[in-house]
């Protein structure tokens, strides 16, 4: 059984032993059971893997949040503000993602931050060519997306 399954089990069982059925049980149980098998099994490496890993999440998702609330600001202003600043482009960026997992997350998450759109890929699978509505520096975009990249890289490598 994976090193989340166990975790996930240990929640349940949290959950089933404080009587407490609700969302905050859960992520008690499932904080509480990362903590043990931190603990307990920081020898064995696919947990030791997985105690690792779960930081990261932590992280990237708070990254996310913070990206996806900036460009919803960023967009409502233009909405709302009588001049619109919008400088619209289709861009290509360039990928260090190799596999079809890779690509297809970095693209999705691309997707879901307002004022970027994801078109296609290349045939080769080394470019990502994307639609921006606010290309004020092509470089500076091209940095945003790389770094957006690499993050998600991070996570998955």
């Amino acid at each position: 059984m994976s090193a989340f399954a166990w975790n996930i089990l240990l929640a349940l069982i949290w959950i089933a032993v404080s009587g407490d059925f609700s969302g905050a049980g859960l992520l008690t149980g499932f904080v509480l059971g990362y903590i043990i098998l931190g603990i307990t099994l920081r020898e064995v490496p696919a947990f030791a893997a997985y105690v690792r890993r779960v930081p990261k999440i932590i992280l990237f998702a708070g990254y996310f949040l913070r990206e996806l609330i900036r460009s919803n600001l960023r967009v409502a202003w233009d909405v709302v503000t009588p001049t619109h600043y919008m400088k619209p482009a289709v861009i290509a960026v360039p990928l260090d993602a190799k596999t079809d997992g890779e690509i297809a997350l970095v693209a999705n998450l691309i997707s879901l931050t307002p004022g970027t759109l994801t078109l296609d890929v290349s045939s080769d699978r080394r470019v990502l060519y994307i639609h921006v509505m606010y290309l004020d520096d092509l470089e500076q975009v091209r940095a945003d997306i790389k770094r957006f990249e690499a993050r998600v890289l991070e996570l998955l490598r």
